[in-house]
């Protein structure tokens, strides 16, 4: 079993920063992406962000220049760094990391944490 726990989300005001950690645990023998996700109200899940394990980059066209991803492979840890928000980035923003279980035959996971709020004021 693989769990991840966010942390860091809250209420901040439009163009404000705030940076939300990912941490994922338990049977991992390797993570090969971590990515962060976010759901308004109303809306459906969407890809904000993911980094791959050789620290490649993906954006969402709404945070590019604004958003920045970043890991600690080691620490099977991930940030997802917010600048200059805005009040359309109030949603509950979800962490996935997707890799290999440390138990033999190291089948394929997918884990999801529970989501941090972030609630941007204007």
């Amino acid at each position: 079993q693989v769990q991840v726990v966010e942390s860091g989300g809250g209420l901040v005001q439009a163009g404000g920063s705030q940076r939300l950690s990912c941490a994922a645990s338990g049977s991992i023998f390797s993570i090969n992406v971590m990515g962060w996700y976010r759901q308004a109200p109303g809306k459906q899940r969407e890809l904000v962000a993911t980094i791959t394990s050789g620290r490649s980059t993906k954006y969402a066209d709404s945070v590019k220049g604004r958003f920045t991803i970043s890991r600690d492979i080691a620490r099977n840890t991930a940030y997802l760094q917010m600048n200059s928000l805005k009040p359309e980035d109030t949603a509950v923003y979800y962490c996935n990391a997707e890799g290999r279980s440390s138990i033999w035959p190291r089948p394929s996971f997918s884990s999801w944490g529970q989501g941090t709020q972030v609630m941007v004021s204007s």
